[in-house]
C-alpha cells in the first residue's frame, strides 16, 4: 500500500498545539481513521494498533514542532511560503493552486499553513501523508 494523503482545515487560533489537539479529538470521536473498527480507547492506542500503516489521519501527528519530524506538524518556513505562494500570508485559493506544496510533503510528517483573508489569519490548514 502507498502513503495516503490527508488534509484538514480548522478555525485559526494562536495556539497551534491547542488547534491540533481539538482536531485530533474531533477526528478520533468521528471514527474517520484507519483502525477505528478496533474501537481504540485513545488516539495513541489507535496509532499503536495500526502499526506501520498508521491511522492515515491527523491522529498520526501528536504535536507541533518548529522543524519537520515524524509524528509532528511543522509550519512552512518563510522561504517555503514564498516558494509555494509568493507571499507570507497565503489564502485558501492560493493553497488550492499550490501543487508543489504536496510534492514536498514526506511520509509520517505533517505541515501546517495559516491561511489569511487580507491581513487577518482565518484558518489553519494541516496536511500530510500516512507512513505507508
Amino acid at each position: 500500500m502507498g502513503a495516503e494523503p490527508y488534509e484538514y482545515t480548522v478555525p485559526y487560533e494562536p495556539d497551534i498545539q491547542a488547534a491540533l489537539d481539538k482536531l485530533r479529538r474531533r477526528v478520533f470521536e468521528s471514527k474517520e481513521f484507519n483502525g477505528a473498527e478496533f474501537d481504540p480507547p485513545t488516539p495513541e492506542a489507535a496509532f499503536e494498533l495500526t502499526e506501520a500503516d498508521g491511522t492515515r489521519s491527523i491522529l498520526d501527528i501528536s504535536r507541533v514542532s518548529d522543524q519537520p519530524d515524524f509524528c509532528c506538524a511543522a509550519p512552512l518556513s518563510s522561504e517555503e511560503l514564498e516558494r509555494y505562494f509568493d507571499t507570507q500570508k497565503p489564502t485558501k485559493v492560493m493553497l488550492q493552486e499550490a501543487d508543489q506544496f504536496w510534492e514536498n510533503l514526506e511520509r509520517g510528517m505533517a505541515r501546517y499553513v495559516i491561511l489569511y483573508e487580507g491581513d487577518e489569519p482565518k484558518e489553519i490548514y494541516f496536511a500530510g501523508y500516512s507512513f505507508d
